[in-house]
């Protein structure tokens, strides 16, 4: 291989394609590592949701519906907090829920005239199921103008979102190999036409056309690893540098979860340029073959 090495000289093509092939491998380890973050951002997500119960209390349109609130919503937290399974159960707070609409109707459109429905935020005890339907037929009784939230539709909607990004992430992924595949063909065709006679030469001494598809595959496996370790490498330090503003309290993107990797994440990164390398060898090949083989 060393001999034919030095017959076949590197192509001036190849700085351009392993530049192509490290962008390649940069664009796949950040759809790679979006996958990985949207996982775990759902994962703890839902096992926050299905931990917890909320219970919304609405005001009665009658004269006297502060009483009425005040009255179920203590019945529900009294019942909440004797259902098994429920570990803590507690209304929220003038000011908790001040503070919840705020946003839509400013500081100044809260007055104490208008009574505002009563949350109450309730826990599950780690390990155990509580039967809410049952549940929710007690707290009908109970507090007639009150209705219990699972947060099961969220949780539902979380997953398809996590669905849509791995799929997206791994249509993402199809491409780029689709397009790393066309570029080495290209570059090994171009390479191998430019090097006609020189390869005519080798026939006629008698090397094989899969001595030389070997030689030359070898040499794309290794510069397409090269280059695809490249571009893994910077974005795991783009990953790391989300996470280091993450922990300077700086979000790398408001309202979206951590854009940083855990540690033991990491080593899935490096499925690109593993993936990126035998597509460069097996696309190399059948190209170098396919060349060879109309050139004899």
């Amino acid at each position: 291989m060393r001999e034919i090495n030095a017959v076949l000289p590197r192509d001036r093509g190849a700085a351009p394609l392993d530049f192509v092939i490290a962008v390649m491998a940069f664009l796949a380890a950040l759809a790679l590592g979006a996958s990985l973050i949207a996982d775990r951002a759902t994962e703890g997500w839902s096992r926050g949701l299905a931990a917890k119960l909320t219970v919304q209390v609405v005001p009665p349109d009658s004269d006297d519906a502060k009483k009425v609130l005040d009255r179920e919503t203590d019945a529900a937290v009294r019942l909440l907090r004797a259902t098994p399974g429920i570990a803590h159960a507690a209304p929220l707070s003038d000011a908790e829920l001040n503070a919840l609409v705020a946003p839509w109707v400013g500081q100044n459109g809260i007055t104490s005239d208008i009574p505002l429905p009563r949350l109450i935020d309730a826990s599950i005890t780690p390990g155990e199921d509580v039967d809410v339907p049952a549940l929710v037929a007690r707290l009908k009784q109970a507090a007639p103008h009150a209705t219990l939230d699972d947060h099961s539709r969220w949780i539902t909607r979380l997953g398809g979102i996590a669905d849509t990004v791995r799929y997206s992430a791994y249509g993402i992924l199809l491409l780029i190999a689709g397009a790393t595949a066309a570029a080495v063909s290209f570059a090994t065709r171009a390479g191998l036409e430019a090097h006609h006679e020189m390869v005519a030469l080798l026939h006629q001494m008698g090397a094989r056309a899969s001595f030389i598809a070997r030689t030359v595959e070898w040499h794309y496996f290794t510069s397409a690893l090269f280059a695809a370790l490249l571009g893994t490498l910077f974005a795991m330090l783009l990953f790391l540098g989300a996470g280091g503003l993450e922990r300077f309290g700086v979000d790398a993107v408001p309202f979206l979860p951590p854009l940083t990797l855990a540690w033991a994440e990491m080593p899935w990164l490096l499925l690109v340029p593993a993936a990126t390398a035998l597509i460069a060898w097996a696309t190399a090949r059948i190209s170098v073959l396919s060349v060879v083989r109309a050139i004899y």
